[in-house]
């Protein structure tokens, strides 16, 4: 049976619209073992000095201290290798990804583990699979003076195609800061989505 993985980076608990449409969506992909990383819930650390330096060091050359300092990096790169797909729901911080989901970033794009560089520039080591992604702004990203700007998706577009995800369909829904209307408005958007999404992945396993 598929393997999903399913990444939530909202602080905000049930109130969280990101959580809401994401477990949505899982809930509708039917057939599939989930694996669920709540990174608000459990909040990964940073790189700190022993992370760098061991990521940095040919694996031959790794004593316990380093493999010890990789060790968790390592299980949140097995959960990708191990899934089909991958659903990460987020909200947007200060125009981008919040500091926890950055955090699982930085501990799965490795070099020589999930990348290896190239004359042409890194090259990707983990296969390609679907990635969804839900993305919830409380304010517009629509063009205009008082729009705010989206360096989020082209971020974890680039950032996830480096370690080889590249098929990544994006839902962005905005404004849910501004009342009822805007809600139901965002609801119907994500609905419509889902079934898009429900579908294609349906006929892929057909």
């Amino acid at each position: 049976m598929p393997i999903l993985l399913h990444i939530l980076a909202s602080p905000r608990g049930e109130t969280s619209h990101s959580r809401r449409i994401g477990r949505a969506l899982v809930s509708h992909l039917k057939d599939v073992v989930v694996v669920t990383r709540d990174l608000a819930l459990q909040p990964l650390p940073h790189p700190d000095r022993d992370f760098v330096e061991a990521s940095l060091m040919a694996e031959s050359e790794r004593g316990d201290r380093q493999k010890a300092a990789l060790a968790l990096s390592e299980r949140l790169i097995a959960e990708l290798e191990d899934a089909d797909l991958i659903v990460i729901d987020t909200p947007m911080h200060n125009f981008t990804v919040p500091s926890v989901l950055k955090a699982w970033i930085d501990q799965v794009i490795r070099p020589h583990r999930t990348f290896r560089t190239s004359p042409e520039g890194k090259i990707g080591l983990l296969r390609n699979r679907p990635v969804f992604l839900v993305v919830c702004c409380g304010g517009s990203c629509a063009d205009g003076g008082a729009a705010q700007s989206d360096f989020l998706t082209p971020y974890l577009r680039h950032a996830l195609a480096t370690i080889g995800l590249r098929d990544l369909s994006v839902l962005r829904l905005e404004g849910l800061n501004r009342g009822p209307a805007a809600v139901e408005r965002a609801d119907e958007q994500a609905s419509a989505w889902i079934a898009d999404q429900v579908r294609n992945w349906n006929a892929r396993q057909r």
